[in-house]
C-alpha cells in the first residue's frame, strides 16, 4: 500500500499539515493488515513516518511492515524516472527494509537502502532544498548585478566557464508544489533552532516576483509619468514553461498581482496550457499572443513555455504597442526588441541603454 497524498503547508504559519498522511494512514490501518507492506512516498518533515503513520498501524495489527521510500520525480517525467532514478528506502525494521526493497528492485534499475525511515525522510527534503539553495544564490547575484548595472547572465556566463567547481544557476522563479513547500518542510525538521540557509533562501525566492513586478510598474511609470490604467500583458501564469505544465501552485504571478493592482495596471494574460478561466480567476483579461504585443503598454514574459521562446518578437512589435518588454528567462531576442523602440530588461538586468555590448555569441571575456 502506497501512500502518496498531499503534506501542504499552512499559507500564514507555514507549518506542515499532515492531516491528509494520517488520515491515509487510519483507512489502511481499517481495511488492511499486518502483512501490508506500507510505503509512505509523500515528502513529509524528518520523524513523520514514525510519528505519524506508525501509530495507527500498530494499535490496529500489534506491528506493520513500514518503509519510507520519497519520490523524487521531476513533474512531466514520473513514469521515466520512477525506473531511471535510484529508488531511496529506509524501514522500520529489518524485515520491511527487505520488502521495500524488493518492491523497489521490480521497478528500478537502483535501489538505495538507508538506515531507517528518518534517514530516507531527510534525502527527500535535502533534494529539494539544495535545489532551492542554488536557485536562490543565482537571484542573490541577479539582484547585486541589477544595483550595479551589470548583467547577470554575463556575470554568471563568466564565472562558470571552464571553471571546475560546481556551476552558478541562472537567476529565475523557483515555484511548484514541491519546491515552494518542502523547505518549511525541513525548516520544520530542524525544530526550535532553525535553518541558517534553508529559510532564507525561501524568502529570498518568494521575494524575487514582488521585485520583478516593482520593477515593471517602475519601468511603466518612468515612460508613462502614470501607471493607472496602462496594459500590462503576462506571458505565463503557470509556475514554469518548460515541460509544459498548467500547474499553478507557487506561481510568480500570484505575489504579483497585487503589486499591479496597487498601481492601478491593467493585466492581460495569456499561457498555452492555462485556461481562461484560470486567468480570470486570478484578476486578468485573457488575450491573444498578437493582441499582448500590440494593445499592451508592456509585456512580461514570466515562464518559458517553448511558444514564447519561438516568438518572432521584431514582427509583433513591429507596428507599435508595448514599449517595455520584461523577459524574465532572457529567451527574446534584445537586439529585435530594441530595434522596434521598446525597452528590454529581465531579471537583474536593466541595462543602460549607452552600455558596451559583447557581441551576440561571444565567449566571455571576448569583444
Amino acid at each position: 500500500m502506497v501512500l502518496s497524498v498531499s503534506t501542504p503547508v499552512d499559507e500564514r504559519t507555514r507549518r506542515p499539515d499532515l492531516t491528509n498522511l494520517a488520515a491515509a494512514a487510519r483507512q489502511v490501518a481499517r481495511w488492511c493488515g499486518p502483512e501490508t507492506l506500507v510505503v509512505v512516498r509523500s515528502t513529509v518533515p524528518v520523524g513523520t513516518s514514525r510519528r505519524v503513520v506508525l501509530p495507527p498501524l500498530t494499535d490496529a495489527w500489534g506491528r506493520a511492515r513500514l518503509v519510507m521510500a520519497p519520490e523524487r520525480t521531476i513533474q512531466g517525467q514520473a513514469l521515466r524516472e520512477l525506473v531511471e532514478l535510484p529508488q531511496v528506502v529506509g524501514g522500520l525494521d529489518a524485515e520491511s527494509l527487505r520488502a521495500g526493497q524488493d518492491l523497489f528492485g521490480g521497478l528500478a534499475h537502483q535501489v538505495v537502502p538507508v538506515s531507517s525511515l528518518e534517514a530516507a525522510e531527510l534525502v527527500k527534503l535535502s533534494n529539494n532544498c539544495h535545489t532551492d539553495l542554488i536557485y536562490s544564490y543565482g537571484n542573490e547575484v541577479a539582484l547585486i548585478a541589477e544595483r550595479h548595472g551589470l548583467d547577470p547572465l554575463e556575470v554568471i556566463r563568466a564565472a562558470n566557464l571552464d571553471y571546475p567547481r560546481p556551476n552558478l544557476s541562472r537567476p529565475g522563479y523557483v515555484g511548484g508544489g514541491c519546491l515552494s513547500k518542502d523547505p518549511y518542510l525541513m525548516v520544520e525538521s530542524a525544530g526550535d533552532r532553525g535553518t541558517f540557509l534553508v529559510d532564507a533562501a525561501r524568502r529570498l525566492n518568494e521575494h524575487l516576483p514582488v521585485h520583478v513586478a516593482t520593477a515593471v510598474v517602475e519601468e511603466i511609470r518612468r515612460q508613462r509619468g502614470t501607471t493607472a490604467g496602462a496594459r500590462l500583458a503576462v506571458l505565463g501564469w503557470a509556475y514554469k514553461g518548460w515541460p509544459p505544465t498548467d500547474d499553478m501552485r507557487g506561481t510568480p504571478i500570484v505575489p504579483m498581482m497585487p503589486v499591479f493592482r496597487e498601481a492601478g495596471l491593467v493585466v492581460l494574460g495569456h499561457d498555452p496550457m492555462v485556461t481562461d478561466d484560470v486567468v480570470r480567476a486570478h484578476g486578468g483579461e485573457p488575450t491573444s499572443l498578437d493582441k499582448a504585443f500590440s494593445d499592451a503598454d508592456a509585456v512580461l514574459v514570466v515562464n518559458d513555455h517553448p511558444d514564447y521562446r519561438a516568438l518572432e518578437v521584431g514582427a509583433l512589435l513591429g507596428g507599435g504597442g508595448a514599449k517595455l518588454v520584461y523577459d524574465s528567462w532572457r529567451i527574446l531576442d534584445e537586439s529585435a526588441v530594441t530595434a522596434a523602440g521598446a525597452r528590454y530588461a529581465g531579471i537583474g538586468y536593466l541595462p543602460d541603454p549607452d552600455r558596451v555590448a559583447v557581441p551576440a555569441g561571444a565567449r566571455p571575456g571576448q569583444a
